[in-house]
């Protein structure tokens, strides 16, 4: 079965019942002894030297047998280790010697008892303990009142907590007096041992494995480990019998270093924006995270992260953080990195504000005495206002400023070190194209004059500049980004001249193959978040092209267990997109804006995934007229000719995909578009 991070805890007990153990709190090791006796352990352990035996002078204390006990020594709540506790049974040994003068003379024999001689006796108790790899040996001070000494009667007994030792291991403890008066007592223990426990992961698989002797029995459970440090489960399911709080335990969580653990725990990770500037990252499990602001231009790269001047901070799951902001705008986005790698990043106020303005971040530092300086934060870094960079920013550095103290710029954040401001653009495009249509209307009237000067020559200028509008207008047809699977060199043929005759439609055309240099700078992820964002904003579409390699991956996502590491190359763009193309599909958001093909003869179309036949998928070359006029929308032109054409440049690519291996030719390239497009 599928199993997510989870943590395997493991019970052992003595048939039918579990055994529950007495819990001890403290480090610290302690002594007690019977009623009516007084006892002492000296401070840190002691030499074991027994020594020879000798003669005893009259009544001592000597030890008569060893009795443990497991007990649970607990430095916090839920952090125990299992302990043995030693209980010394003592008994009064030898007898009272009479004086010499006495025996000599002869006195008669009194008939009444005679008292004893002493006020109390006193021994020291040695307990020595061996567990590999421990070895100890603890003294205990023993005092017998005057009132409970009787030769060879049992004067009851002392009790040591505790000597910590493992589960499965043989202790050894042995027990004698100081000076020692007889042979020492001598005890062997085999302490409870769980069961042998193997847990390893075969695909979508986990197999958990154990060894188990008939004589054991043992309770096993799973266990979600909601939070770090003590375990505090909020999920649990008791495969064998009710489970008591103290029973023996151990634990293991197998997952822990477990790559595919955490790419499933990000996968079902959320980012949620919490009005007005409160956020929150929902997560099954708790992460090691840092999050940062960063501004996103449109179309103009990577989200650019705001260190410095705001701090990056630490991630607590499922709590609600603020942005440090007076504003909020639509090109503020949060990323969510863990261990220097970009995990998510989300444009959280896109869907509230609106679409990513043109706008120009200014970064104003602030210094002693009232000094301030501005830059713009631009692809290239941040470039100081009014420098000679032959940038935007230090091109309008000037008017820039008069906007920002004008009150026209719009302040997002705001402390004693510096500010953010968000000046508008649209008035510096608007002049822009003030001046390119001004220019255009010198152009036409140029053309009208030589019009009348050489009418039959300008014709043939017309005709061309005709032919010039057209390719003009066929740069800027509907926007379309192609996702696929780089299954072999072959299909990477095939889907670049299904792109280069998409250019011929005409369409805008967007493929991880023409975008090496900006996959490499920015990486598979940034890029097509990048990329898909354009598209969808102007109005384009997504078109999923499905191949073995890609449905593999697609089922791989689906059932939670992620592209094995290596599965794809570096620039592989499809295995990149799926954290985010699923989600479209699993929320409803893909009709509109996905569409999916597949060439026929290579993909059958029930290897398609049910989820991503909610939006129209078309076998090509068979469907091409149906193909296009969905990428071209409605208002698109009679596409007959073109789809014969479009055709026509597929399959010779596509017959060398289907010829058996080893008889394919070295198949035709695909064009001078299949090169670096920027």
């Amino acid at each position: 079965m599928p199993m997510p991070w989870f943590l395997l805890s493991l019970a052992l007990g003595r048939s039918p019942v579990v055994l529950s153990l007495e819990r001890l709190e403290g480090l610290q090791d302690a002594a007690r002894c019977s009623p009516g006796l007084s006892c002492h352990l000296w401070d840190g352990d002691v030499v074991c030297l027994p020594g020879s035996i000798v003669s005893a002078p009259g009544p001592v204390l000597v030890p008569t047998s060893l009795q443990t006990e497991l007990v649970r020594r607990c430095y916090q709540e839920t952090d125990c280790d299992l302990c043995v506790r030693v209980a010394v049974h003592l008994a009064v040994h030898g007898h009272w010697e009479k004086p010499e003068d006495e025996e000599k003379l002869g006195r008669a024999a009194d008939p009444e008892p005679e008292e004893p001689r002493n006020a109390s006796l006193q021994a020291q108790v040695v307990l020595s303990f061996q567990a590999y790899p421990t070895a100890r040996c603890v003294l205990l001070e023993v005092q017998v009142p005057a009132a409970l000494v009787q030769p060879g009667q049992s004067v009851g007994s002392v009790v040591f907590d505790c000597f910590e030792a493992a589960l499965g291991t043989e202790v050894q403890i042995w027990s004698y007096t100081q000076p020692r008066y007889q042979k020492e007592l001598n005890l062997t223990r085999q302490l409870p041992a769980l069961p042998w426990l193997s847990v390893t992961a075969d695909g979508d698989n986990v197999h958990l494995v154990l060894d188990v002797s008939e004589e054991q029995s043992f309770g096993l459970s799973l266990y979600w480990n909601q939070v770090q440090g003590p375990v505090k489960p909020w999920w649990h399911r008791n495969l064998v019998w009710p489970l008591e709080p103290d029973s023996v335990r151990t634990s293991i969580c197998p997952f822990t270093e477990d790559p595919r653990a955490h790419r499933n725990l990000w996968r079902a990770a959320r980012l949620q924006l919490l009005p007005p500037r409160g956020w929150r990252l929902d997560a099954p499990c708790s992460l090691h995270a840092q999050a940062t602001l960063c501004w996103q231009a449109p179309g103009r790269g990577p989200c650019q992260p705001l260190v410095p001047p705001l701090p990056r901070e630490n991630v607590t799951v499922n709590m609600a953080l603020e942005f440090p902001l007076l504003k909020g705008h639509p090109n503020l986005c949060v990323q969510v990195s863990s261990w220097e790698k970009l995990q998510l990043q989300e444009c959280l106020w896109a869907d509230s504000l609106g679409p990513l303005k043109d706008d120009m971040l200014l970064v104003e530092a602030r210094g002693p005495q009232d000094n301030r300086s501005f830059c713009a934060l631009e692809p290239s870094g941040c470039t100081p206002l009014l420098s000679r960079a032959s940038t935007r920013a230090a091109r309008l550095g000037e008017q820039l400023l008069q906007d920002l103290h004008s009150g026209q710029c719009l302040q997002l954040w705001d402390d004693d070190l510096g500010a953010l401001w968000a000046c508008p653009m649209d008035k510096y495009i608007h002049q822009r194209w003030v001046l390119v249509w001004l220019a255009c209307l010198l152009f036409a009237a140029a053309l009208f004059l030589l019009f009348l000067l050489k009418k039959d020559h300008v014709k043939g200028w017309l005709r061309l500049l005709k032919e010039d509008i057209r390719a003009g207008a066929a740069a800027r047809g509907r926007a379309a980004l192609l996702l696929y699977s780089a299954d072999d060199a072959g299909f990477e043929r095939l889907v670049g001249a299904l792109a280069s005759a998409l250019c011929q439609v005409p369409l805008r055309v967007a493929v991880d193959l023409w975008s090496r240099r900006e996959l490499s700078a920015q990486g598979p992820l940034a890029w097509f978040h990048a990329q898909r964002r354009r598209t969808v904003q102007e109005g384009g579409l997504v078109v999923l092209i499905f191949s073995p390699g890609a449905v593999a991956l697609c089922r791989e996502w689906l059932q939670d267990a992620g592209p094995a590491p290596g599965a794809h190359g570096p620039h592989d763009a499809f295995a990149a997109s799926l954290s985010c193309v699923l989600p479209d599909f699993l929320q409803g958001r893909a009709p509109g804006r996905y569409v999916g093909a597949y060439f026929d003869g290579l993909l059958h179309a029930d290897a398609v995934p049910a989820l991503f036949r909610a939006v129209p998928v078309f076998p090509l070359p068979s469907q091409l007229p149906a193909f296009l006029g969905s990428l071209q929308g409605p208002r698109g032109p009679r596409l007959g000719e073109r789809a014969e054409q479009v055709a026509r440049a597929l399959q010779p690519a596509l017959d060398s995909c289907l010829r058996p291996p080893g008889t394919a030719g070295m198949g035709r390239g695909m064009g001078p578009e299949a090169g670096d497009r920027t």
